[in-house]
């Protein structure tokens, strides 16, 4: 077989540029058809009209009209925003993110709602386990109150013995402790009585808006919660 001569790898060469220049010519005019089909046209400040095959930036504070290769609209081309513009629509963008995660939050939260409580029967239940807690713990401060005014009294009768005088340093002090003990328990059955205000109030919200789920209305459809007590789940066991 015959080696290709010099000359024979000359004219390869010459015929792959060629194929090249026209690969390259072929981008260009397919590049050109695509820009000459982007036609921008706006009327700018002083009223001129202009036209470009891109967007215009003396009207880039105007509104532009994108047109086909037949004259036309393709698209309306708003406005730039200004820096304020820019600022009020992402205050508006974020006031829609949290407006969406509440959304779901309140769907999450009546579901929740629905799970622990089926049924009315359910929903009593647990409001008598609630407040059967908060009461044990009332009847016990109560009581420790009626041990400490048992214990109070031998203390005064022999306080009596001193009248005009200064207590003794220990019984002064034993008095001392019982008022303080005393106080605290009175203080702790108060809280105690106000949690089952508390307890009632959350039970009452719940089941009112329970009974709207129960009925059919969608999750997250009733609006706001019932309180931040309810978005906070099931009320604790009060400290004994």
């Amino acid at each position: 077989m015959r080696m290709p001569s010099r000359v024979d790898r000359l004219c390869a060469r010459q015929v792959d540029v060629r194929a090249a220049f026209a690969a390259f010519a072929i981008a260009v005019a397919a590049t050109g058809a695509v820009a000459a089909n982007q036609i921008y046209t706006c009327t700018d400040a002083s009223g001129k009209k202009l036209t470009s095959d891109r967007p215009i930036d003396a009207c880039s504070s105007r509104e532009q009209r994108e047109l086909n290769a037949d004259g036309s609209v393709r698209r309306i081309v708003p406005p730039t925003p200004t820096s304020d513009e820019r600022a009020e629509i992402e205050a508006r963008e974020r006031d829609a993110v949290a407006e969406r995660s509440r959304r779901q939050e309140a769907i999450r939260r009546d579901r929740n709602l629905l799970a622990r409580f089926p049924d009315e029967a359910a929903h009593r239940k647990a409001r008598t386990a609630a407040l059967d807690d908060v009461r044990k713990a009332l009847r016990v401060s109560e009581e420790r109150v009626a041990l400490l005014t048992a214990e109070r009294k031998p203390l005064m009768d022999e306080a009596e013995f001193y009248v005009g005088k200064a207590l003794p340093g220990k019984l002064r002090s034993q008095l001392d402790a019982n008022d303080a003990s005393t106080e605290a328990q009175r203080t702790l059955a108060q809280n105690q009585q106000l949690e089952i205000v508390r307890v009632n109030k959350l039970y009452d919200a719940e089941l009112e808006r329970l009974k709207k789920l129960w009925a059919g209305a969608q999750p997250g459809s009733l609006g706001g919660s019932v309180g931040a007590a309810v978005a906070a789940g099931p009320p604790s066991a009060p400290r004994k």
